[in-house]
């Protein structure tokens, strides 16, 4: 397909940085996906324990609903080095090599920028919840630290492997958007 990519995951070359991050990134996903899998799991608990044990459940919504947010911000900077987002390279494939260049450049610094600025605020509230000792108002009554600590850790992570995308862009180990020069 035209425009279709022929590059799967970021490219590290020999770079030492480069895949550190990778191996960062894909330690996040290996997190993300246990968390997906506990999340199954105890949702399957949750029901066998309402529905064939006739019993009450405390703590296992809650669980879930943490999990899987938790499993989709710290899976943030795995998408990223997979490549796994949704794209539009209709713009890319229109421009030359060097203007497609500095727009790979340009994207990827406003992302960067932009999730510098989630990473920053995200912080602030999960550091807001631990200073106050919220807790969630369940009887389960968590401390709400722990899971809001997957918004700064997510955003920090694909701020990392944000970094690491523009890094390979401009040694030119990876090609802008992953297209070809034509």
């Amino acid at each position: 397909m035209a425009g279709q990519s022929s590059t799967k995951v970021a490219q590290t070359g020999n770079n030492p940085f480069l895949r550190f991050v990778a191996g960062i990134s894909t330690l996040a996903g290996w997190c993300s996906a246990g968390m997906i899998v506990a999340a199954v799991g105890i949702t399957c608990q949750m029901i066998f324990i309402r529905f064939v044990l006739n019993g009450s459940t405390v703590w296992q919504t809650e669980a879930v609903i943490y999990l899987v947010v938790a499993a989709t911000l710290i899976g943030l900077p795995y998408v990223q080095y997979l490549r796994g987002h949704v794209n539009v390279d209709l713009v890319p494939l229109a421009l030359r090599p060097g203007p497609r260049h500095v727009l790979a450049v340009f994207t990827l610094s406003a992302s960067v920028v932009i999730v510098a600025v989630m990473l920053f605020y995200g912080y602030d509230y999960w550091h807001f919840a631990w200073e106050r000792g919220w807790r969630s108002d369940t009887v389960w009554g968590v401390r709400l630290w722990i899971p809001y600590l997957s918004i700064p850790v997510g955003f920090g992570l694909l701020l990392l492997q944000l970094i690491a995308d523009l890094v390979a862009v401009i040694t030119g180990i990876e090609k802008p958007f992953g297209l070809e020069d034509s």
